[in-house]
């Protein structure tokens, strides 16, 4: 999609804005589009958070308003080809996720790096953002990989747990179990005797019904609404912690063409997305526990023990993401090791070290 505006017979290309004289209102065009749709809550907000606070920012001067094109769900942007289509003109709002865009945004997955991390994805998030906007050159190699800018609006997925088909509560109720999981949590699995297969909310429910596997890594305030309890009904606790997953981006194209109020209201929008994400999903949080249980669910904590056991068997997680973020010309290490002190500086302390071995 090119941006393009006719105004008095001449067209503006790119920047997609135009006004009738000089003293005119401006209106910019822009297209935000993610790949998930619009029940994940990241989603929602973009829609009914992000988009809203943007205009009523800009509404309190009235010399800039923003023409809109939304989609959702895979119309516009397909999941994982996002740092494409900012790049090429499809989109100029979006997500940013590392998950889904490792090649370039890969920094963004930090937490996946140091898992049994704290359950508080706020904190986390705020952790996180601080270890970005703080670590020389972190910023400023995404926006050199990406063109796009990261403008905040960060947020982190709900503690991450294991639902089976089977309660598990020791290190040995997990061998020779398959469980599905995405990128980076299926190696968490490792020295358990686990197995991890490749799946997502697409297709756990389908795949744990029939023997696919026998159980997924997720969290509650997906697992739930799937209705996972149904082919899985043992929510083990194994607190791999809760998981920053992204935050918003801005074309760096259009980006540079904003006043320094138009890009103030942008930020702006990006923390009341942020804040709203959280409210919510720290409601449906427990919303979701209490319902596992009234739907036939049955949570399950797993040992401490246990888990210790687990955390000191489990190859250091940081090793091979740091090798590739160095490759990829990240500062990997400087990162992590000033997310470890920004949670430090809140009172969690990693119960290993991982950045000490």
């Amino acid at each position: 999609m090119y941006r393009k505006a006719i105004c008095g017979g001449l067209a503006a290309i790119t920047f997609g804005f135009c006004s009738s004289s000089a003293f005119a209102r401006q209106t910019i065009r822009l297209t935000v589009a993610t790949g998930h749709p619009e029940v994940f809550l990241w989603v929602k907000h973009l829609k009914e958070t992000f988009i809203p606070a943007v205009d009523a920012e800009l509404a309190k001067t009235g010399e800039v308003e923003i023409e809109w094109t939304q989609g959702y769900g895979g119309t516009i942007v397909k999941l994982g080809s996002e740092t494409e289509a900012f790049q090429s003109g499809i989109i100029d709002v979006g997500q940013m996720s590392g998950v889904f865009n490792p090649a370039t945004m890969g920094l963004l997955n930090m937490t996946y790096a140091m898992p049994f991390g704290p359950a508080d994805a706020r904190g986390v998030t705020a952790a996180v953002e601080k270890a970005l906007a703080d670590t020389e050159g972190a910023l400023a190699g995404l926006e050199e990989a990406t063109d796009v800018i990261y403008i905040g609006g960060g947020i982190a997925i709900d503690d991450y747990n294991i639902a089976s088909v089977k309660p598990l509560k020791t290190i040995a109720d997990m061998d020779g179990v398959k469980f599905g999981g995405s990128g980076p949590n299926l190696g968490w699995l490792a020295g358990t005797g686990a197995v991890g297969v490749q799946g997502s909310y697409v297709t756990f429910y389908n795949d744990i019904k029939t023997g696919v596997y026998e159980g997924n890594i997720g969290w509650v305030t997906a697992n739930v609404p799937a209705k996972l309890q149904e082919v899985a009904p043992y929510w083990n606790d194994v607190n791999f912690g809760a998981m920053y997953i992204g935050g918003l981006g801005v074309s760096k194209v259009v980006w540079d063409t904003f006043s320094d109020e138009t890009k103030a209201a942008f930020r702006t929008a990006a923390t009341a997305y942020t804040s709203a994400y959280f409210d919510e999903q720290e409601a449906n949080y427990e919303a979701a526990r209490k319902k596992l249980g009234e739907t036939g669910g049955t949570i399950v904590e797993f040992e401490r023990a246990e888990r210790s056991k687990w955390i000191a068997a489990l190859p250091n997680p940081t090793t091979a993401w740091m090798a590739a973020a160095d490759a990829r010309g990240e500062p990997a290490r400087a990162v992590l090791e000033a997310y470890r002190d920004n949670l430090a500086a809140t009172g969690f302390t990693f119960e290993r070290d991982y950045l000490a071995e």
